[in-house]
């Protein structure tokens, strides 16, 4: 237990890199943030929720999804270790969520109420400053995304998601994958098999 809490990411200690952050609002930090385990297929929102609550994972894989007019599940993030996971919208607007927030393996995470973090932005000149590089991150992430689906192949997406959470495939289904993507399940299939092929030419020797 003790080798596993130290792999595991702390809130504070993220806060931190990013801020110093004084003594006595890492105590209200510490006072108010509750720590809870979760086991995998848990929503901890559903459309229609309003999210009361920002995430931080201290371990475990999460994504944030929602289902179109056809029915098809569309994946929108994932979100690993040290990641703070919210419904952007409606944690921001205080509105009801369109999308899902689920578990995708078994996690612990830590959490603020939206109440909380507005009286860190009152009580806490860090506070204000850290809510917005979070704000600017998320609206970054945002971009990022919509580039990401606009101008990289089908190709470069897999490796660029694979680059980031090397371990996907065992923490989540070839279909929640494919979506996330925005290709089909056959498209992911043959990007798979592609990337086997020409690992066993290298393999062999061969020039490619």
């Amino acid at each position: 237990m003790k080798n596993h809490s130290r792999n595991e990411a702390d809130l504070l200690e993220t806060l931190g890199f990013i801020i110093p952050l004084p003594a006595p609002f890492q105590k209200r930090v510490n006072e108010e943030v509750i720590t809870e385990t979760f086991k995998r297929k848990h929503q901890l929102l559903k459309p229609g929720e309003t999210a009361r609550r920002l995430y931080f994972i201290r371990h475990g894989f999460l994504r944030a999804y929602f289902i179109d007019s056809n029915g098809k599940e569309c994946t929108t993030w994932f979100m690993g270790k040290g990641d703070l996971m919210i419904s952007v919208y409606s944690f921001f607007t205080q509105k009801p969520a369109y999308e899902y927030i689920e578990v995708l393996e078994d996690c612990k995470l830590q959490s603020l109420t939206w109440n909380q973090l507005n009286s860190y932005y009152a009580d806490f000149e860090e506070g204000n400053l850290l809510g917005r590089i979070v704000t600017q991150k998320y609206y970054l992430l945002s971009e990022e995304r919509a580039l990401f689906l606009r101008t990289q192949t089908p190709e470069n997406r897999y490796e660029m998601l694979i680059e980031k959470y090397p371990d996907i495939e065992q923490q989540t289904t070839q279909s929640n994958i494919a979506s996330y993507l925005g290709i089909s399940r056959e498209t992911l299939s043959r990007i798979h098999r592609k990337k086997l092929g020409l690992c066993h030419v290298t393999q062999n020797g061969t020039q490619i």
